[in-house]
């Protein structure tokens, strides 16, 4: 067998682009120091690397970096939609920066650097083939966060959600790492599909506790990294102490890395058998703590972050079928994968939507204060309070949120088709549950407004200042393709099955 292996650079090309924004950031920001400049690299990059993805991912399935039938990188279908949603979610994070960045509250030239190598890690996480190549994407993709959510020049809670993020993160990453060397020494293999053939070919394995214990101990670690129960301590508390936008990145990009690796090795590498009961189990504490702790919320970052517990929680649903021997038949398995990636695809970008009219709401630079803080927020600004409506609106899985409401139907529906009625019951409850929250912070937007204080204690005019148009038009975009998704759901769970 020869030892000489050769690279598919167009496979690569997505990966390429990506990691060259990182690249000419520091660059732009070296030579012309300029913001401005600065920030186009950024943006520009980015745009650059989601078509890249796209046009990559239409060509077919490409590989690299093999070894015989073992691949370290494999770009299809559902890694040309992971590369292009980490792409376009980074676009849209640099516009809402844009007024804190002008503020001066962050270094320009780091925060985008950091986000460029964020959406580097983003783009190889959807491709990656081996554990090693799946674990280091995450931390790509985690590390800078770290740094983000600290950046915010004098902001102690910004620092104190730096540290809680950093401590819990490195806790996750050594536990999902003793897993993954865990299970090499069970099977001897460290590319999933390798494992999981092992696995299927021995179920004598299956009965040794090695086994086990690497299987639960690589779940539970990337069980952190989606803030699943009850690994989710970190979340509430980090997203509320970030910049709003880096937020946005936490509640959609970051997530979605999780929600990747961990489907990777549930549908390639691990016993379905041993891990439907788990995730079964995670799914049904998920969703219903986080809907019961959202119930008691009084700041909006808070609310907005334990409602992402809960949405995480429907994500994993699907994959809990696999605990019942009617959902490991290779149709139900299918549309349980397929479920889960389009839930996580209409949950990003109802997300980010959320977040942008946030912004939008909110003075430069502010985070999100409390849901009192937008009462009549609809009076002063009714497009913008139109579209957060309609974000929560699909969160909440009701109409006119078509996005939102498709997504919980397909969770449903791969329930149903894999014999889990229960699952899918404990679903519908707890959609239920979140319609109380969801509809409250709601209808605070559309409450009359606060009688006004006396003009000794007004504030400045910074809160009643226009949103940046960057912001805007990311409201408007984001909302846009969530109505689009809504009326063409199938063409996600398209890409999604791929």
């Amino acid at each position: 067998m020869t030892l000489v292996q050769s690279v598919d650079n167009v496979a690569l090309l997505p990966a390429y682009l990506a990691a060259g924004t990182a690249v000419l950031v520091l660059l732009a920001d070296l030579l012309v120091a300029r913001a401005a400049a600065t920030v186009a690299v950024a943006a520009a990059g980015a745009v650059a690397t989601a078509l890249g993805s796209a046009v990559v991912g239409a060509g077919g399935r490409r590989s690299t970096f093999c070894v015989a039938a073992d691949c370290s990188y494999v770009f299809g279908g559902r890694a040309a939609l992971v590369g292009a949603l980490f792409a376009l979610l980074t676009l849209g994070v640099l516009a809402l920066s844009g007024p804190a960045l002008r503020a001066g509250r962050s270094p320009v030239g780091e925060y985008c650097f950091l986000l460029a190598c964020s959406m580097t890690g983003g783009v190889v996480l959807g491709a990656a083939g081996d554990l090693i190549t799946l674990i280091v994407a995450l931390e790509t993709l985690t590390l800078p966060l770290y740094v983000l959510v600290g950046l915010r020049r004098g902001s102690l809670a910004s620092a104190e959600a730096a540290v809680t993020f950093f401590v819990v993160s490195v806790v996750a990453t050594t536990v999902t790492l003793l897993g993954a060397a865990l299970l090499y020494a069970v099977t001897g293999g460290l590319h999933l599909d390798r494992v999981g053939a092992l696995l299927a070919g021995r179920p004598d394995l299956l009965d040794v506790p090695l086994t086990t214990a690497a299987v639960a101990l690589l779940l539970l670690g990337l069980a952190f990294k989606v803030a699943a129960v009850p690994f989710h301590a970190w979340a509430p508390a980090t997203y509320d102490g970030a910049p709003l936008p880096v937020a946005a990145y936490l509640s959609t990009a970051s997530k979605l890395g999780g929600v990747v690796a961990l489907l990777a090795v549930v549908q390639r590498a691990l016993p379905a058998e041993v891990t439907g009961p788990v995730l079964a189990g995670l799914a049904v504490l998920t969703m219903t703590v986080g809907n019961l702790v959202a119930l008691r919320q009084r700041r909006t970052v808070r609310l907005l972050a334990w409602s992402s517990v809960a949405q995480a929680g429907y994500i994993l649903a699907p994959l809990g079928a696999l605990a019942l021997a009617a959902g490991r038949t290779a149709d139900a398995r299918a549309a349980a994968y397929a479920a889960a990636v389009a839930y996580a695809v209409f949950f990003v970008v109802l997300e980010l939507a959320a977040f942008a009219a946030l912004v939008a709401l909110r003075p430069a630079g502010a985070d999100g204060g409390s849901l009192a803080d937008l009462r009549g927020a609809a009076w002063r600004r009714p497009w913008v309070a139109g579209a957060f409506a309609l974000a929560l609106v699909g969160l909440a899985g009701l109409p006119p949120g078509l996005a939102g409401l498709f997504a919980k139907v397909t969770v449903v529906r791969a329930l149903l088709d894999g014999g889990a009625g229960w699952l899918a019951l404990v679903v519908a409850v707890n959609a239920v549950i979140g319609l109380a929250y969801y509809l409250r912070l709601a209808a605070t937007l559309y409450a009359p407004p606060a009688e006004a204080a006396p003009p000794a204690e007004e504030p400045a005019r910074e809160p009643a200042a226009r949103p940046a148009w960057a912001v805007l038009v990311t409201l408007a975009v984001a909302t846009l393709v969530a109505l689009a998704v809504g009326f063409a759901p199938q063409l996600v769970l398209d890409l999604a099955a791929r």
